[in-house]
């Protein structure tokens, strides 16, 4: 897996590295082999991965159809086994986690919609408290306090009382995203959560998910197909190939190394040409940023290009 220096991400952080982002990961995988097990039939789909998930980043995870995000996302969070390797949360390794114990490392958000009947936004959030609550389910004083403090975070205080079959794909996927906060977890893991919503809503849950990593210290991972929202709003990206390709870095890296382009080489021209008018608009958008940054940090930047 390739890292390298690059200039702080457009959220105005410097990216990690070293021995400092190896301190600061929430979650690790080392030498993590994914694939499936069928009978005696193994299909690996990546071999020997080495991942780091930092606190209070917001990772993206990107890549043609078919090139096992699905399958990364699964082992990480522990709904499919690894075939080789170990994945970390903080210093426990997750396969020796009981149920219970990793519903209080990791919360996970899927774009799967579950038929719930008539239960409301507030219900719906305050299920992510089911690690910490007794036999009977009760919530206490201090469980509905953070509870409401999650939908406050979400933006979605005002939804409570609503029936969440009610709601707006937007509105419930930001109810969905408190459930996960009021888990109280330091890794959230979110399955394409801008997933059937438009334009508008799209950068709304970008925006605040960047938020939430920075504000509350999560470590965050979603897998996306916006290409340009990740390269936006995310501190790093993980990028997957059809060929077995798996390339990390800060957004301005890895498009500056031409990953992109490499990574999406046989998804057709039109795929390209995007991309390709993509890389110039951010090249600009960069040299701009540049420009306003201080002579210091410009010295800097020089330097880590060297």
């Amino acid at each position: 897996m390739r890292t390298e220096q690059a200039m702080p991400s457009r959220s105005g952080h410097w990216p990690l590295d070293g021995e400092a982002a190896v301190a600061a990961a929430a979650m690790r995988a080392v030498r993590l082999t994914t694939g499936y097990r069928n009978g005696g039939v193994v299909r690996v789909v990546h071999r020997d991965l080495d991942l780091s998930l930092p606190r209070g980043r917001l990772t993206a995870l990107l890549g043609p159809n078919g090139t096992g995000k699905s399958t990364l996302m699964r082992t990480l969070c522990g709904l499919q086994p690894a075939l080789g390797g170990v994945v970390w949360i903080e210093d426990e390794p997750l396969h020796r986690l009981s149920s219970a114990q990793r519903a209080r490392k990791l919360a996970v958000v899927l774009t799967d919609r579950v038929d719930i009947g008539s239960m409301t936004a507030y219900g719906l959030v305050a299920l992510g408290r089911h690690p910490y609550t007794r036999w009977d389910g009760r919530l206490t004083p201090e469980d509905e306090q953070i509870v409401q403090e999650a939908m406050r975070a979400a933006r979605c205080e005002s939804l409570a009382w609503r029936a969440v079959g009610q709601l707006s794909d937007g509105e419930r996927q930001r109810v969905m995203i408190a459930r996960a906060l009021a888990q109280q977890t330091p890794i959230i893991l979110l399955d394409e959560p801008t997933a059937f919503l438009d334009l508008p809503r799209r950068i709304e849950i970008m925006h605040l998910l960047r938020d939430l990593a920075h504000q509350t210290g999560r470590a965050l991972l979603l897998s996306t197909h916006d290409l340009e929202l990740a390269l936006r709003f995310a501190d790093a990206l993980w990028l997957m190939g059809n060929d077995g390709a798996f390339v990390a870095g800060a957004p301005e890296e890895i498009y500056r190394r031409g990953d992109l382009l490499r990574i999406f080489a046989g998804e057709g021209e039109a795929v390209q040409r995007y991309l390709q008018e993509m890389h110039e608009r951010l090249k600009l958008h960069d040299a701009q940023l540049l420009a306003s940054l201080p002579s210091t940090e410009n010295k800097r930047h020089d330097a880590s290009c060297t």
